[in-house]
């Protein structure tokens, strides 16, 4: 089905129904329509089809549609590379060859190259174009209505004494506590969650494993993000609790009941997760 409208910002799926020099025009169901240019044309589109694109504004500020898929889009956090800093605010790179502009009323601090920060993509009616805002807080709503071990969307934006701070569904603020963390974070790290706790205060404390998982779960889903590790039962308790933060006794109860249950293997002195 068509859309109904263009949405910048946005995937839109519309239809090709026009071809000149510079590309394609694709329109939408109210016959709205945006340059598609022909290095994203391939051999095998034709007028008539329907495609899914991605609209932005160009340089001119002007709609262009595109096949490629910024990291974030509209109404979306996210954690952005500042590339060029000017005298009305600065350039983030999200992807795509055009960067959003952050103007200056829209940043907390001093911004240099190269720095990264933590925005939200929001429209501007005045200039009908796309821009990051990075007073986040202006955004982020009370959460109430989460149940212990609801899953979520999380994004982690920052790195706190306590752990890591997320924006939780793209509408909340969320934890992930320091000394609950069993793999490799980043900040910009889009992951699945789980609610541990909706706190009074309206943020959330979560969790990257369900509530009441055992521990052989939680080395299980460890082994699966590292896919091997050279950690066995003869491995040092020293050794065991750094990477694992279980006792010898604990991770030699969880490795033999994982291959019992055919999750993994041993070849040597290296596990492997069976795929």
């Amino acid at each position: 089905m068509i859309d109904e409208y263009l949405k910048l910002g946005l995937v839109n799926r519309l239809k090709i129904t026009k071809k000149t020099p510079q590309g394609f025009y694709l329109s939408s169901l109210d016959e709205d329509s945006v340059l598609f240019p022909n290095k994203y044309i391939t051999k095998d589109m034709v007028i008539g089809d329907v495609i899914d694109v991605f609209i932005y504004n160009d340089s001119k500020d002007r709609y262009i549609a595109t096949t490629k898929i910024p990291k974030y889009k509209y109404n979306e956090f996210g954690v952005f590379k500042v590339v060029d800093v000017t005298k009305f605010g600065v350039f983030v790179d999200w992807g795509l060859e055009k960067d959003l502009f952050v103007p200056l009323s829209n940043i907390k601090k001093e911004l240099q190259k190269n720095d990264f920060v933590i925005g939200k993509i929001v429209y501007d009616e005045k200039t009908d174009r796309l821009l990051v805002d990075t007073k986040i807080m202006r955004y982020i709503k009370k959460a109430k209505d989460y149940k212990k071990n609801d899953e979520v969307d999380i994004l982690v934006i920052a790195k706190t004494p306590l752990g890591y701070k997320c924006i939780v569904d793209n509408l909340y603020e969320g934890m992930l506590f320091e000394n609950e963390i069993f793999e490799h974070i980043r900040i910009g790290d889009k992951r699945k969650a789980y609610i541990k706790q909706n706190r009074n205060d309206g943020k959330l404390d979560l969790s990257l494993r369900k509530i009441g998982e055992g521990e052989t779960q939680k080395i299980f889903n460890k082994l699966k993000h590292m896919k091997s590790t050279k950690i066995t039962t003869k491995s040092s308790p020293e050794d065991i609790k750094k990477e694992f933060n279980v006792s010898k006794k604990m991770y030699k109860k969880a490795i033999n009941e994982l291959k019992a249950q055919n999750k993994i293997y041993q070849i040597d002195d290296v596990i492997y997760i069976k795929e």
